[in-house]
């Protein structure tokens, strides 16, 4: 059963209660970082939509992966599946040489820049949308 969620920020999205499940068995601080990732990734993009693989992560996905969550017990990782994605505010603290991915650590006393996180996921979005970042280096590398 899908779950339709009322933000203050935006009209709703659907929650997949898989992703609900995941963020309930963690931690409060964990928890707190998790809703609130979750409304921004929402908000940067009403089309994404939640999935859960790997049997319990929490995916957001739009014509493929947009990003990830993951809780450890020292931070939350969120996994930015384009690399291409410009990050001027350089709110991306982990992965910068990886060719696929890279991530942004939240601990527990982190405030998130929000309008950074939110640019970020827009651009994968549109990315996406467009074909994805792998097919979008193939074009420019063959013009």
């Amino acid at each position: 059963m899908l779950v339709v969620c009322y933000h203050k920020a935006m009209t709703s999205y659907i929650k997949d209660p898989r992703v609900d499940d995941y963020i309930k068995r963690l931690e409060e601080w964990q928890r707190n970082i998790c809703n609130q990732v979750r409304d921004l990734i929402h908000e940067a993009d009403p089309d994404i939509i939640e999935t859960v693989k790997f049997t319990n992560r929490p995916y957001f996905v739009l014509n493929g992966n947009v990003c990830a969550i993951l809780a450890t017990n020292k931070h939350i990782n969120v996994f930015i599946y384009d690399p291409t994605a410009p990050d001027p505010e350089k709110i991306i603290n982990q992965g910068h040489n990886n060719k696929t991915a890279r991530a942004i650590q939240i601990k527990a006393k982190d405030k998130i820049n929000s309008k950074a996180f939110k640019d970020l996921l827009k651009s994968i979005a549109t990315n996406n949308k467009l074909g994805g970042w792998r097919n979008l280096q193939k074009q420019t590398a063959n013009n």
